[in-house]
């Protein structure tokens, strides 16, 4: 009874559809009408295609899960994540290139840069060749120890330190009544804001 009522109700809601949600239930019911009379024996067998053409459908129009008889909605959206899972895996696989170098290199490489802050890659490079270590001179410089320097003077430290020294200058021109100019040059030291 349950079932009949649903069917009417089902029927009544129709018109009131979209028609590309319709079209997309049908080509469902159609798809799995196809695979029960491919039936072997007595299990419904269902191929990647099939799988693939249902998670399309349920891609593109969420509502078919209301019209799946053959397998349950459940399974469609495990299909379906499972799908998403096997895509951003294939996404976010780590990209090919250079090898990692062992771990013993890498700790030989910090510690000849720490016993020797004035060598640079290229220097720790060429000692390593010399050892019999096959490395490159980027990954020497990838593993290198950041040294952390003093920073430099800030710009009011600068001034501070530097204010009885600087001086500002300036030569200018002024037009007089008479229609000369007059040239001046003006030095200014900043220590004691004099005019020189």
């Amino acid at each position: 009874m349950i079932a009949l009522l649903s069917f009417v109700l089902a029927i009544f809601a129709a018109p009131f559809k979209s028609k590309s949600r319709l079209e997309a239930e049908n080509a469902a019911l159609r798809h799995q009408l196809i695979v029960l009379r491919r039936k072997m024996q007595d299990r419904v067998r269902l191929t990647n295609n099939d799988r693939w053409f249902f998670i399309q459908l349920y891609r593109w129009f969420q509502s078919i899960l209301n019209v799946l008889t053959i397998i349950r909605p459940e399974t469609l959206v495990r299909w379906h994540r499972a799908g998403f899972r096997c895509y951003w895996r294939w996404t976010s696989r780590p990209p090919g290139g250079r090898p990692l170098i062992e771990a013993d290199l890498r700790a030989l490489i910090r510690k000849m840069n720490v016993e020797n802050p004035l060598w640079g890659a290229p220097r720790i490079h060429g000692e390593l060749l010399k050892l019999g270590f096959d490395v490159a001179q980027s990954s020497v410089a990838k593993y290198l120890v950041k040294q952390h320097r003093p920073p430099s003077q800030g710009w009011c430290t600068f001034l501070r330190n530097h204010a009885p020294d600087i001086a500002a200058m300036d030569l200018f021109v002024v037009p007089t009544i008479s229609c000369g100019l007059l040239y001046a040059f003006v030095i200014v030291r900043l220590g004691r804001l004099d005019l020189v």
